[in-house]
């Protein structure tokens, strides 16, 4: 019997008190191992080998601490050893294993640290001993408990794709290529999902290929070709004399056998491929991944990367659950006892229109049509229990994939998309067949999913669905920065927003935004798509919710904060997005999903409006400014050099250069850029701003960097840049004041702060910096806090998921404290100084290492939290409770700051 979660923790206790000492992996890991298991009350003996043999890549044996073959692996070592050369060990140690032997879990430890790999999802769980009864819940599987709330990737959907590939490149080799070679492929892909769904029977289509094809596979093309014609003529039809085997191939028809391709032809190899393929369990194949899986067949480079740009079915319910599908469980939930009112749901549901205008390979499609289905099924419990009254449940099945439309830019993902609804639909009447006991089958295919070949941009949706007949707009439109859309894309973006000012900078996903609050004017569709973040943060977001908002007048009624991109593939794609639901109309009931990690699950917030920033505020918009709206120092870029790096030298490149140079060494400058600020490294300039001519010609090693820059920029096809060729002795910013706050341009999302410090006119700030000349304690404090963070979190763009800090949109609108006392100010010029004498402690510590998440020392951590404290209690008494509740206060505190500050005809101050 399973030992409860209290006695295993009871357990855990001891085993972490008991063990505590130990250290030395010969003498103390096999009996530590004996005992852990213990712990889940599961005898080690009986599941498990020590001292493993196996065959490494060299040749030479290994030995595995502990295998338990198929769930785990654990190395041991001595307390204090390398654990990531642990791990690699471990690693190693798998290519001596068969298939059926692979773990899915690896667990290292030194007795003290303990860290669990799940190689499945590639997660990483690290905690020590003592932490155990805080963790056991991670080794649930060990004792049979279920660790995923949805369902993730089979792995037979990488097998599979990889076979397909095979086959599709063997097939490309020979000059079946183009067209004729998708549908085929989609035709096989049909073949074989059938005879493992029942739509054949069971083998059916590789009984075909083995025993009626020969094994040099030269008959095997025109055999095909037979069997796709039976497969598009009805039973009626075909011929009296058709071969026995043939003619228990059901007719599918649906278009998709209708086309007449030219002849393929294939080898030994090739038929072995496609047996291989057979040979797959494909009633296995998550839908999600289904469309994209074959997408990648077509192309090899993403073969590699297979579904790096597909949604995961865990994104995709992040999204259909708060636009619809939770409020249908709600409404069924409410009218199941009442039969009549349980059919006027049921007719309403069928009458559902969806339309992804992205829909790729159909996966949003595919996985709204199944959580429908799934709410049918149970509509049909509640009515027809037991089964009883119902003849034929065909007749009961209401909903149908002709309820979904969607856009694909590209051919195959449109054709793919198609029969990926067939499939799902298939899958889910398998399931009504089980519940009712029947057996139900849409054969012949009469209905399909509408996916239009076409520019999602360009096609005019009310010819692909009617705005009166639909009912949500769903997807995850093309994820295309502003920086490498192609001209025909940004022309596309401009055309759509009307050429209004800025549009020229917004990613490829606006255009499916405003298309959208074009399209549901004045209806009750309900649209929400996933994007990259780019559109709630930066200068982005006052351009598109600007139309958004005030000329279409959209609201945003659900919204999913910054989280990590995901989905089962083994690459994942490292994109981190937002999720925005919205109408045309105002509704009382909206919901922001926030994300304490992004990497982490969502908590639920209620909120009275959702501003495009995505927090709980009035709808305000964060414009680019170039004076900031309080009365603090302007922050200025840093000094671009402009000069093909032939002003800059390394710290060793200086002291070669003053060998050859010595008269220069007065010109040779520190130069703070970003990197060498954050990492602790050196970089140092040419800087001969007011450098006497007679000076610089006796210093011929000067001379010579300086004519390579004048080359540089003559060779430049900018002529902004040719210009700055007549100063070639200079950068092409010339900034040095007295003294400054150095602030970097872009810092790591992991850090709670971005670091910043002091310097005077002795440094250089570089282009990758900002400055603020004349920055205090006071200034340098506020912008090192909590407060500002928030800020910065929300308004700020980002390169990949780091923090871009920019002047006109970030520290130019940021709400100073209003009206701080002299006693506020000193506080925080107090406490700023503490910062800096925390850091101050720690000389051979980089910044980056002070602020890293895992590594910041206590002493800083103090000074910072200490600080956080001072700077809130110069905007209120009241203390702030979380992210959230700043940028409530922010936000209404940037409002009272710019109220009036752009009315027509205000007087100009003289």
């Amino acid at each position: 019997m399973a030992l409860s979660w209290n006695e295993i923790k009871d357990r855990a206790v001891r085993f972490s008190k008991e063990w505590e000492d130990t250290h030395n992996e010969e003498a103390d890991a096999k009996p530590f191992l004996v005992e852990f298991f213990n712990v889940f009350g599961i005898n080690s003996k009986k599941v498990a080998t020590f001292e493993h043999r196996v065959k490494k890549l060299d040749e030479k044996d290994g030995y595995i601490d502990l295998l338990w073959k198929g769930t785990i692996l654990i190395e041991m070592k001595s307390r204090g050893k390398n654990l990531d050369r642990a791990y690699q060990q471990a690693r190693d140690y798998l290519h001596g294993l068969k298939q059926h032997e692979l773990p899915k879990y690896i667990l290292i430890s030194d007795f003290e640290v303990f860290r669990l790999y799940d190689l499945e999802d590639d997660n990483l769980i690290e905690f020590k001993l003592n932490d155990l009864i805080n963790n056991v819940q991670h080794f649930g599987y060990l004792i049979g408990y279920q660790k995923k709330v949805y369902k993730e990737q089979d792995p037979a959907n990488i097998k599979a794709a990889e076979l397909m590939g095979k086959l599709h490149d063997r097939l490309e080799e020979i000059g079946y290529t183009g067209h004729s070679l998708e549908v085929y492929l989609v035709r096989i892909l049909f073949c074989l999902f059938a005879e493992d769904t029942t739509i054949f029977t069971l083998q059916q289509f590789q009984d075909y290929i083995e025993f009626r094809t020969n094994e040099d596979g030269s008959d095997l093309a025109p055999k095909l070709q037979e069997l796709f014609q039976v497969l598009n003529t009805p039973n009626d039809k075909r011929f009296k004399n058709l071969d026995e085997q043939l003619n228990e191939f059901p007719y599918v028809n649906g278009k998709l056998f209708e086309e007449i391709l030219p002849m393929a032809s294939f080898d030994s190899k090739m038929r072995r491929a496609l047996i291989d393929c057979c040979r797959i369990n494909w009633s296995k194949i998550s839908p999600a991944i289904f469309g994209s899986m074959f997408q990648s067949v077509m192309n090899p480079k993403e073969r590699r990367n297979l579904g790096a740009h597909y949604t995961s079915e865990t994104n995709i319910l992040k999204l259909i659950k708060p636009l619809f599908l939770d409020d249908l469980w709600k409404e069924f939930e409410s009218v199941k006892g009442n039969k009549n009112k349980l059919h006027e749901f049921h007719k309403k549901i069928s009458e559902l229109k969806f339309l992804d205008p992205a829909c790729g390979c159909g996966n949003f499609l595919v996985i709204t049509y199944r959580e429908l289905r799934l709410l049918e099924i149970e509509i049909l419990r509640a009515t027809y229990k037991s089964g009883q009254g119902v003849l034929d449940i065909g007749d009961i099945i209401w909903l149908n994939v002709d309820m979904m439309c969607g856009i694909e830019y590209e051919e195959f993902p449109a054709r793919i998309a198609e029969v990926a609804m067939w499939l799902i639909d298939h899958q889910m009447n398998m399931l009504i067949s089980n519940e009712f006991g029947q057996y139900y089958a849409r054969l012949p295919l009469k209905k399909s999913a509408k996916i239009v070949h076409g520019d999602a941009l360009e096609v005019d949706w009310e010819e692909v669905v009617s705005k009166d007949k639909l009912s949500f707009i769903i997807g995850n439109p093309p994820f295309i920065g502003s920086k490498i859309m192609s001209q025909i894309q940004r022309n596309q973006i401009v055309k759509e927003f009307d050429n209004i000012q800025g549009s020229g900078v917004l990613d490829y996903v606006s255009g499916w935004y405003l298309k959208s609050a074009k399209y549901i004017q004045g209806t009750k569709i309900k649209a929400a798509f996933v994007s990259t973040n780019s559109i709630v943060q930066g200068e982005q977001t006052s351009i598109l919710w600007g139309q958004m908002l005030n000329k279409y007048g959209v609201k945003i009624y659900f919204a999913h904060r910054t989280f990590k991109w995901s989905n089962e593939a083994k690459g994942n794609a490292a994109v981190f997005c937002v999720i925005v639901g919205f109408a045309n109309y105002d509704t009382t009931n909206k919901t922001i999903f926030e994300y304490d990690d992004i990497r982490g699950e969502a908590h639920e917030i209620k909120a009275k409006n959702i501003n495009p920033y995505l927090v709980d505020a009035k709808d305000v918009l964060i414009e680019k400014r170039t004076t900031p709206i309080c009365p603090i120092p302007k922050m200025s870029f840093g000094n671009m050099p402009l000069d093909g790096g032939n002003l800059l030298l390394t710290d060793e490149e200086k002291n070669e250069f003053l060998i050859k140079e010595p008269k220069a060494e007065k010109y040779i400058l520190p130069l703070i850029s970003a990197y060498e600020f954050l990492n602790g490294h050196k970089r140092w300039c040419l800087w001969l701003v007011n450098a006497e001519p007679n000076e610089l010609k006796q210093m011929p090693e000067v001379l010579k960097r300086v004519e390579l820059v004048k080359q540089f920029r003559l060779s430049s096809v900018a002529p902004s840049t040719q210009k700055f060729a007549l100063t070639p002795t200079l950068f092409r910013d010339k900034n040095r004041p007295d003294t400054f706050i150095v602030v970097p341009r872009v810092s790591s999302e992991n850090r709670k702060y971005i670091p910043m410090g002091f310097f005077d006119k002795n440094s250089i700030v570089s282009d990758t910096c900002m400055s603020i000349p004349n920055g205090t304690l006071f200034h340098f404090g506020v912008l090192m806090s909590t407060m500002h963070m928030a800020w910065v979190k929300t308004t700020c763009g980002r390169l990949k998921s780091d923090y871009r800090y920019s002047k006109d949109i970030v520290y130019n609108n940021f709400p100073w404290p209003e009206n701080p006392t002299d006693k506020q100010i000193k506080a925080v010029e107090e406490k700023a100084q503490k910062v800096l004498d925390a850091r101050a402690e720690f000389p051979n510590s980089s910044l980056a290492d002070l602020y890293d998440p895992l590594t910041m020392p206590p002493a800083l951590v103090k000074a910072h939290n200490e600080l956080d404290k001072a700077v809130d209690l110069t905007y209120r008494s009241q203390a702030f409770t979380s992210e959230a509740n700043r940028m409530v206060f922010l936000f209404e505190l940037y409002e009272k700051y710019t109220a009036g500050l752009f009315v027509k005809g205000k007087e100009s101050k003289k």
